[in-house]
């Protein structure tokens, strides 16, 4: 059976957590690996009023019965993923592929105290300084921390031992399309490529054995930190609007734009996106908060929904009507 991937279509904060847990619930995987850079991005997965951000476990983690594994082009820091194992009580499903690079400390001091990084914007997480070492071929990998030791696995045989079974196995990215080294707002991005083929490439999946892209978009993109952002709004009209967030990693306030078509097209092109998830339809109208069928929703969701669809000539099959885990329209079955 094939495999889904999921990933950001704008600068990250998409929703992407939320996207991803209900997927893991509905479709439920045998597997939930994680692709992408690394601890520098954070998921919110928000369940009966109880919020998670996690950085290193994959968002899906709230469907029980799946295994939870990160890929060999992840970078992993230790004392964040043992912590999140700890606090998730996820020990007996989490797994680590032991080519993983490692940040250490000195990756997170170096990225917190050059001058040029940190007028990127960057977390500060010593994501990239990992890379740096990485290329160098001087990093320490997963099998080298004793720490890991009960955590490491092949991620790729696992992943593909699962689809030859017959399972489902879900993929999840980090950051957006947007943030790309290769195709996103350089030099403001982070250090590595996070269009779905990638994150393919980090777990080990051929592109022969992926059946759906699902890109997550919201109706306001938004960004941390500087860089180009075409469509951005004034503060005082996202704070008309309501939208008002700050990033799950920094705390850093985000900034707001109006939906970019154009952007939202050339990322769905890069990405092979299948399949549109829409987050933030009650930023749009209050009127459609917590609507769970596409009747229910207003003449005015229903026309920016439509107008998505023709800018960027995919479906939207997912549509987020708040930040709860069970404020979703599924239509998946209808339109595909």
């Amino acid at each position: 059976m094939p495999a889904t991937i999921i990933v950001g279509g704008f600068w990250g904060d998409e929703g992407k957590g939320k996207i991803v847990a209900h997927v893991a619930n509905t479709d439920k995987p045998s597997i939930i690996a994680r692709g992408g850079v690394g601890p520098n991005a954070g998921h919110t997965v928000e369940i009966q009023g109880q919020k998670f951000g996690v950085r290193m476990i994959p968002s899906g983690f709230v469907y029980k019965p799946a295994r939870l594994l990160i890929g060999a082009g992840v970078l992993v820091n230790p004392e964040v993923f043992l912590k999140e194992v700890e606090i998730l009580k996820v020990a007996d499903r989490a797994k680590v592929d032991y080519r993983c690079a490692i940040i250490e400390p000195k990756h997170c001091e170096f990225d917190r105290s050059a001058d040029h990084l940190r007028k990127i914007g960057t977390t500060g997480s010593g994501c990239g300084p990992a890379n740096v070492d990485r290329v160098n071929r001087i990093v320490k990998q997963a099998k080298d921390i004793p720490e890991l030791k009960n955590f490491l696995t092949d991620v790729p045989f696992e992943i593909n031992k699962a689809l030859e079974k017959g399972d489902f196995v879900l993929v999840e990215g980090s950051q957006g399309f947007a943030l790309s080294l290769y195709y996103g707002t350089y030099p403001y991005v982070t250090s590595k490529d996070t269009t779905a083929s990638a994150i393919a490439s980090d777990v080990g999946l051929g592109p022969t054995k992926v059946d759906d892209v699902i890109v997550v978009f919201k109706c306001f993109p938004t960004r941390v930190g500087a860089g180009p952002f075409p469509t951005e709004m004034p503060v005082e009209e996202a704070e008309r609007l309501g939208i008002v967030e700050y990033g799950t990693v920094t705390g850093r306030r985000r900034r707001v734009g109006y939906w970019d078509g154009e952007l939202a097209r050339y990322s769905a092109m890069i990405n092979g996106a299948t399949q549109i998830a829409l987050t933030g339809i009650d930023k749009l109208d209050k009127e459609c908060y917590g609507v769970n069928e596409w009747g229910k929703l207003t003449a005015k969701a229903k026309e920016f929904v439509e107008r998505v669809e023709s800018e960027v000539k995919v479906p939207v099959t997912l549509i987020s009507t708040g930040p709860e885990l069970s404020q979703i329209i599924d239509l998946r079955k209808e339109k595909l």
